[in-house]
């Protein structure tokens, strides 16, 4: 796998997979809903200039086109904002991609707080809840550029249809080429007082951070990327939650149907321990920088310390 290094932002890392995948696989194609700028899609469209379609604002004319392509044979990513690529197309992956059994892989740009400025029209906190009602869809969320470029190679390779959440601006590195598996979540720390299970870039960086501030007060904290929502990784959050008996879920979207909700309930089955849940509750985005959003909305190192502490102190 290709070092991510030579990306210098996530939507390059992005483009760079499909890319190479496109040059092993002639069937790969990628479809924009008049985008190209935003993602960086035009370097795709000069090297195959035959497998690009821009389908202009119109995500679910795409989406239902990237299905007629999957019927053929080919293997499409599409891309749109977040917003866009999970409510406007909605029927048509529900029932023409998922229904039909294609395989269109979907690309969701700027999830949640992520979009900024573009505000609260445009931050998908509920794509997730979306993705999950349709059986067999993959769900990632990247949390650096190395697992973005890792990923967008291996949902190709499982062959069931995906959607990934995928932040367009800035890059970090956390991952060497081959550490992120699809399916598997990764320990990004080892404690035994309270888990912190975080998906994406906005919440793993918090995450991280806030393990500092709880092992400063004694607290020791697991913390687990789960880069991979669907398929999710049970035997390792039930051996998280084993191990510590408290578990604080952080994600940049709602708690209905989202990421906290579907661990909630799968421990609830199997071994119910005290949870508690970082994410955007009952509110609607709106517009500013991370700078501002981040804290708005309690994604933050101390608010996840906070929460954590009062879950491992009861």
């Amino acid at each position: 796998m290709k070092d991510a290094h030579v990306f210098s932002h996530y939507k390059e890392a992005l483009i760079g997979a499909v890319m190479d995948l496109a040059e092993k696989h002639p069937e790969v194609v990628f479809l924009d809903a008049d985008l190209s700028s935003c993602i960086g899609s035009t370097a795709f469209q000069k090297a195959y200039p035959e497998r690009f379609y821009n389908c202009g604002i119109a995500e679910a004319n795409m989406a239902g086109v990237a299905a007629g392509l999957s019927s053929m044979g080919l293997v499409p990513y599409i891309h749109s904002f977040g917003c866009f690529a999970s409510r406007r197309d909605y029927d048509q992956l529900f029932i023409s991609v998922g229904y039909a059994h294609q395989t269109v892989h979907v690309i969701g740009s700027d999830p949640g707080i992520t979009a900024q400025y573009n505000g609260g029209t445009h931050m998908p906190f509920e794509d997730i809840a979306l993705f999950r009602q349709i059986p067999g869809f993959v769900i990632t969320e990247p949390s650096d550029a190395q697992s973005l470029y890792d990923l967008t190679l291996q949902v190709h390779e499982n062959g069931a249809p995906s959607y990934m959440r995928l932040p367009r601006k800035g890059i970090n590195f956390r991952y060497k080429p081959g550490e992120v598996k699809l399916g598997k979540g990764v320990e990004l720390a080892d404690g035994d007082d309270v888990a912190i299970i975080a998906t994406g870039v906005v919440m793993v960086d918090a995450a991280l951070g806030a393990e500092k501030i709880l092992r400063e007060k004694g607290i020791k904290a697991t913390i687990i990327d789960l880069h991979t929502i669907r398929p999710l990784d049970t035997e390792l959050i039930e051996k998280a939650a084993a191990k510590c008996g408290r578990v604080l879920v952080c994600e940049n979207g709602r708690y209905a149907g989202g990421v906290g909700e579907m661990i909630a309930g799968h421990l609830a089955a199997v071994n119910p321990v005290r949870m508690a849940f970082v994410n955007v509750g009952e509110r609607f985005g709106e517009v500013g920088n991370l700078k501002y959003l981040a804290p708005a909305f309690g994604f933050t190192a101390e608010n996840i310390a906070d929460k954590a502490e009062e879950l491992a102190r009861k």
